[in-house]
Formats: structure tokens, sequence, C-alpha cells
């Protein structure tokens, strides 16, 4: 496969596609953030599925941290299948759906609405269903993307959730980390972490390792694991692995560490530290780590956007590993680019 995929060209696009959200996305962000603010959500709830779903986590955990509002993922089913309302009024609800097409994540914003929230869409579709049912539609300007694995869309779903918390609490530091962005992830872009990538090379099986904000991206990791190089990864935050998981460690277990530099970092770090002395192989994005091995990470002007620099680093990562697995990332078996559930 001596061709650039899909994939590895839509990596390489992800500062230019920030960029773009950035330039373009401005007026609909900032009304979104005036109505959030004038309505003072006693809660959030969020709808999605797979890549999307990861990025409404990191949605979560940064506005539970920055605005100290409790955000809930509730499941698309309840209207879909089982037709129930949700009493929702005092609320906002957050939908993120790249395509904007899947039935049950559309069926869910809608009854949101009807159930009292302020309905918001994250989408790369502003035509979309999803756009359709939406009070506020937050187009991604991420362009097209051909890879059957997200890569530019995730990461501007997770751009556009971290900057309409930053326009609605007015973060002004954190407004102009996310306006630095475009610059690090080019950096981040080309971090090289294929040490990683060639200790994977004789296992089937990983476990993906976060924490707060950064949870969100080890299971992006996970997924991307699994849909591009048919590895079993699983994800966990730290503060679980010790409970149970760690029971299948054994020697040359590969493990990723995905360190914001923030609070978490020094008991992820210490974690990660715990499974390479029971022998693991155990590979951290902090300099803290002693006895795992530090991978070199683009590090940004925040401790909430940081999780974006290290899942852009973490894709030219897998896309080379799936390459190297004789693996099309771009198509991976069994799924499409677009999948609609009811």
């Amino acid at each position: 496969m001596s061709d650039p995929t899909h994939m590895r060209r839509e990596i390489l696009e992800i500062p230019a596609a920030v960029d773009t959200l950035l330039s373009k996305g401005a007026p609909a962000i900032k009304a979104a953030a005036a109505e959030l603010a004038a309505r003072d959500p006693a809660f959030l709830v969020s709808v999605a599925r797979g890549s999307s779903d990861h990025a409404a986590t990191y949605f979560k955990y940064a506005t539970e941290l920055c605005a100290g509002v409790p955000v809930a993922s509730v499941g698309p089913s309840v209207a879909s299948i089982y037709a129930r309302p949700l009493k929702l009024s005092h609320s906002a609800c957050l939908a993120v759906s790249q395509s904007g097409k899947s039935p049950d994540i559309v069926r869910m914003a809608q009854m949101a609405a009807e159930g009292g929230a302020l309905s918001l869409a994250l989408t790369n579709h502003a035509d979309s269903d999803l756009a359709q049912v939406s009070a506020h539609t937050l187009e991604l300007h991420a362009g097209a993307e051909q890879s059957v694995a997200a890569t530019k869309t995730f990461v501007n779903s997770a751009v556009a959730a971290v900057w309409l918390l930053a326009e609605w609490q007015q973060d002004a530091e954190l407004i102009a980390a996310i306006h630095a962005l475009p610059r690090v992830l080019e950096e981040a872009a080309h971090q090289d972490w294929s040490a990683l990538g060639t200790e994977l090379g004789g296992h089937r099986s990983l476990y993906c390792l976060g924490r707060g904000p950064a949870l969100a991206i080890s299971n992006e990791a996970a997924l991307k694991f699994k849909e591009t190089c048919q590895l079993h990864a699983e994800s966990y935050s730290s503060a679980e692995v010790l409970h149970g998981p760690v029971s299948i460690v054994d020697r040359g277990f590969p493990v990723i560490a995905l360190c914001a530099a923030d609070a978490a970092e020094a008991s992820l770090a210490s974690v990660a530290d715990a499974l390479a002395e029971k022998g693991a192989s155990v590979y951290a994005t902090s300099a803290q780590v002693r006895g795992a091995t530090a991978l070199p990470t683009a590090r940004t002007a925040h401790p909430l956007t940081d999780p974006i620099s290290l899942i852009v680093s973490f894709y030219g990562m897998v896309e080379a590993v799936a390459r190297a697995r004789g693996i099309d990332p771009d198509s991976p078996r069994h799924l499409r680019k677009v999948t609609e559930t009811v």
C-alpha cells in the first residue's frame, strides 16, 4: 500500500480543517453560546454514537470542569425504539453526528426539544435531518471525509464543542488556546510514535487509558485500533483499570496512557508506571513517567485543549500500524462511512 491513504491525507488536513472552522464557525457558535448563557441550564444531555459520542464525552468533562454544569449521555433508543419522553426542561441537549442522518439520533434530538431542552446540533452537514430538528446548528466545516475512519470530523467536533463551552463561559484563556490550535495540531500530526506502533506488532489486544477529558480520547483511540487495525483494544479510566482489568496484564502486554497536562496527569502517570512494573509494555504521553516509555507530545496552551493534540498524534500512528498489518484503513471490513441506526 504505497500510495497515501485517504486517512493519511485527512489527518494532515486537520490543522486546515480546524482553521476553517475557526474562520467560518464563529456566528453560529456565538449565537448558541449566547442562548446557553441566557437560559442558564441546570444540566445538559448529549446524544451521539461512535466517534461522535467520544466528542460528546470530551465535552462532558470539559463542561463539568469549566462551567460546573453536569452533562449526561442519553440513549437514543429511549426515543427511537421505546418512544418514551424525558423531562428535560431547564436543560440543553447537544446532539453530535457527522452526517446528521442517523434516525435514532435525529429522533432523540427532536424529543429533547419537545421535552423542553435547548437543542444544539454538531454536524458536518448543515442541511441534514438533525439540523432541521435543532434550534442551533453548529456546522463542523471539516470538508469532505472519504476514509471510513473519522479523523478530521472528530477533531472538528471536539473543537466546536469546547469552543461553544468557552464562548458560553466567556473564558478568554480557553478561547485563545482554541484559536492557537491549528499551529499546534500541525506539529502534533508529525510526532513520531512509531516505537509504540512497532511494539504492537505481535499482539492482538491492548489497553488504552485516560482520565478526565483525556478519557474521551482513550475511548476514541480504542475504537480506531478496532476499526482500522482489527486489534482488540479496551479503554479504561486509569482509576478503574486496577480494579479488575489489570488481571489479564502479562509480560509485554501493550498499554497506551493518554495524559493531558492537567490535574490528572500525575495519577495517570503513576498507574502507567504501576502497569510497567507488572511487566506491561507501557507508552505514555507524559514526561512524569519513570517505568513507562514517554511519547513525544505537542502541548497546547490550555489543559482542556491538550487532548485534541493527543488524538491527532495518535491518528498518525494508528494509520501507519494499519498499513503495516496489511489493512486498508480507508475501508475497514463490515463498516460503511455512514451508519444509520434506528
